[in-house]
């Protein structure tokens, strides 16, 4: 158990993908990091990196060892949440990660009196649509609107997010408004990429569903810029109600197709499995669960 010192430099290495990065993370000097991870090696008898001047890869010794130490790096953390939680003071630094267009509309909003009621908590954010490993990358928590498949890892339900079609009122008055799913054929849709489909769209009605083909000139994977298009009268668009709620209270955007059901996805907080949750995550989770409503979230209450 000689080199337990050396799993966090290894880790950090792995995860910022330099020795330089690493011990900047870890307040160390290059050389050190450098000196810890030779000696590892020496004393395994195998190398657990591969060493250019362009990059750092994983051997295969490198790749087990690194799945263990995060093992042991788990551990380590549920082993101080054992000894602290007594304090009941929710205080380090909690790492999330979160899509883009929901943390930059309704996360970054809460996070300051999140900070406020909680100071001696530090939060560092990624918001990116990108899928995100939060074991390998260091993650303390990911909010999330797939299901989960991966047994590492546990959930909890936050809130639904509903879509909704929609079209501004300029739009409306030149080509008008369809009284039926099947009658979007004379219309420009607009499409959201992300979906698994991009051209169809799920309609529910009396439990039946109905799935109808669409055309439109304009594609985009950002939700933002969707929203934006719909709002400059250029077609009808589907929109989660946490981008549109407020362009639909105001008038600037209107609802189409108000007897039809969309399929909608929930988001969740997820985060490793862990026998004691440290006590800055169950707060915050506990408090992203108040803000965002439930079943009726705010941006739905129109």
């Amino acid at each position: 158990m000689q080199d337990i010192a050396s799993i966090p430099v290894f880790a950090a290495i792995i995860e910022q993908g330099s020795f330089s990065k690493a011990a900047d993370v870890l307040g160390i000097t290059k050389s050190a990091v450098s000196k810890r991870i030779t000696g590892l090696e020496a004393r395994l008898g195998v190398r657990l990196l591969n060493r250019s001047t362009r990059k750092l890869s994983l051997t295969e010794a490198g790749e087990r060892y690194y799945k263990h130490a995060q093992q042991a790096l788990l551990a380590a953390e549920e082993a101080e949440s054992a000894a602290t939680e007594l304090q009941n003071i929710p205080k380090g630094t909690l790492r999330l990660v979160t899509p883009m267009s929901f943390g930059v509309s309704h996360l970054a909003s809460i996070i300051p009196e999140f900070l406020k009621q909680y100071p001696e908590i530090d939060i560092h954010i990624e918001m990116t649509d990108s899928w995100t490993d939060i074991i390998a990358e260091g993650f303390d928590l990911a909010i999330r609107t797939d299901s989960l498949t991966d047994g590492s890892l546990t959930v909890r339900k936050l809130v639904p997010l509903r879509s909704v079609l929609c079209a501004s009122p300029d739009y409306i008055e030149k080509y008008g408004a369809p009284g039926l799913p099947s009658e979007l054929s004379h219309h420009n849709c607009l499409m959201y990429t992300h979906h698994t489909v991009t051209n169809e769209w799920v309609f529910i009605n009396n439990g039946e569903e109905e799935t109808i083909r669409i055309n439109g000139n304009y594609r985009v994977n950002n939700s933002e810029a969707l929203r934006e298009a719909v709002l400059q009268g250029l077609g009808i668009g589907r929109l989660p109600t946490f981008i549109a709620g407020k362009d639909i209270i105001s008038g600037r955007l209107v609802r189409m197709l108000m007897d039809y059901a969309m399929q909608y996805k929930t988001l969740y907080a997820v985060f490793p499995q862990k026998k004691y949750m440290p006590e800055r995550m169950r707060v915050f989770i506990d408090f992203l669960a108040v803000n965002f409503g439930g079943d009726n979230p705010p941006w739905d209450c129109w």
